[in-house]
């Protein structure tokens, strides 16, 4: 090996081992992958960092003139860390795609391959049957070195077929991210019967490793995007479910008692009772926004039930004459049935309550405003909490906002800013 190429080729073998500790580095520290890729890119990188520092020591030996069968040594142990990832390739891709690995022919055929070149790459320093260093130290190939890397070119041959028969298995990005690990190694590994390219092999194995970990992780952080997206979801059904026992209590009640009083108006409550709990049933399986004459039509049946309960102490005042945009379900009278639930002072007289809507430079905004307790923006209660989850919801579903504040008079206004949507979408809702 002449001294430039000496040169050229432990400069490509540092580069390998410090991009192999920079995977090592981010396998460890970066959220958002699962424990078992985790441990998999952690042991991946480390064989690959182990592989470069064979091949510094090897070029560092070709430039001192050490003993040949040092350098025929040290070449067979960069031979073996470098088939390494063949065999791991699949172990990954068996786990990824949930095939077992106990009952897998892809496993089975690559084990025993790798157990032939094993054997080939064990004997090769004292049988010198494959390669050797000449007196001007020359690395020489010889006919047989093909048969020492066959072993390694047909995994390789395996684990292309094996992904891409478990391409339904996989995610898109997991699929790619095989394939960029595996098709360049294959191509590289085919060369390599006829032509020398370990300094291609080398590099080759980090950038395909980093990349397939990008394309891997960038996977799993959208699954738990996804999977976070899953969960709000999920908490806003049961937010919807969670209906007061004591609200259902005494609009039964009511009922009840109306049936003697005025059996007409106790025949509507039931309707407005009927009408909630329609909404809020529809709203668990609506997971898109719906129109705010929905909505509204939802709330006034709330409050009409509300009123049956407290005719005299609960007034309700309707602005809207904006009502062409959409909101998530369960936006509007969540906010209303929060306000009479911890705003109303039975002993403070009326309580009164006004929605009211308009269009904006930027979409529409509805406020719900009350003359009830107040707010805090310190308190972290119950009903905080839920108008938080509203605002979740919000920005989400419309990327919305809810905005909380204390009113010019006491009170507490809440504000729902909606932005505007295109024109098509305008068309949809009308």
């Amino acid at each position: 090996m002449n001294s430039l190429m000496n040169y050229f080729y432990v400069f490509l073998s540092g580069a390998a081992f410090l991009l192999s500790m920079l995977g090592i580095w981010f396998t460890v520290i970066m959220p958002g992958i699962d424990r078992w890729s985790k441990a998999f890119f952690r042991i991946y990188f480390t064989v690959i960092m182990m592989c470069s520092l064979t091949s510094i020591i090897e070029g560092f030996l070709y430039y001192f003139s050490a003993p040949a069968g040092a350098i025929y040594f040290i070449w067979a142990l960069e031979s073996l860390l470098l088939s390494l990832p063949a065999p791991m390739l699949p172990v990954y891709l068996l786990h990824c795609s949930g095939d077992n690995m106990r009952t897998s022919r892809l496993f089975r055929m690559v084990s025993g391959l790798w157990a032939v070149f094993f054997i080939l790459i064990t004997v090769a320093p004292f049988t010198g049957g494959f390669a050797y260093i000449t007196t001007d130290m020359k690395y020489c190939r010889k006919s047989t070195y093909p048969l020492l890397i066959m072993p390694l070119a047909v995994i390789m041959l395996l684990n292309l077929g094996g992904v891409i028969r478990r391409k339904k298995k996989l995610s898109r990005k997991v699929f790619s991210a095989f394939l960029v690990a595996v098709v360049p190694l294959t191509a590289a590994m085919i060369i390599q019967l006829f032509v020398d390219t370990f300094w291609l092999l080398d590099i080759g194995i980090v950038f395909s490793a980093i990349v397939m970990y990008s394309f891997v992780m960038s996977d799993q952080i959208e699954k738990e995007l996804s999977y976070q997206r899953e969960i709000a979801d999920q908490r806003a059904s049961i937010m919807v479910l969670q209906m007061r026992p004591h609200f259902i209590y005494n609009t039964m009640t009511s009922i009840y008692c109306l049936c003697n009083q005025d059996p007409g108006r106790a025949r509507q409550v039931i309707m407005d009772f009927t009408t909630y709990l329609r909404r809020n049933f529809t709203a668990v399986v609506s997971m898109e926004p719906i129109t705010f004459l929905a909505e509204l039509e939802h709330t006034r049946a709330y409050l009409a039930v509300e009123q049956a309960q407290y005719e005299d102490s609960l007034f309700v005042d309707f602005n809207t004459p904006h009502t062409l945009f959409r909101v998530p379900p369960l936006t509007l009278q969540p906010i209303v049935e929060n306000a009479i639930k911890h705003g109303r002072d039975p002993y403070a007289g009326p309580f009164r309550v006004c929605i009211r809507t308009r269009k904006t430079d930027h979409g529409s905004e509805i406020v719900v405003e009350d003359n009830g307790r107040g707010y805090s923006p310190s308190d972290d209660s119950e009903p905080h909490i839920a108008l938080k989850n509203i605002k979740e919801r919000l920005k989400l579903m419309c990327d919305g906002d809810l905005r909380i504040a204390s009113g010019d008079k006491g009170g507490t206004v809440v504000t729902i800013i909606i932005p505007e949507r295109s024109p098509e979408e305008h068309a949809d809702h009308k």
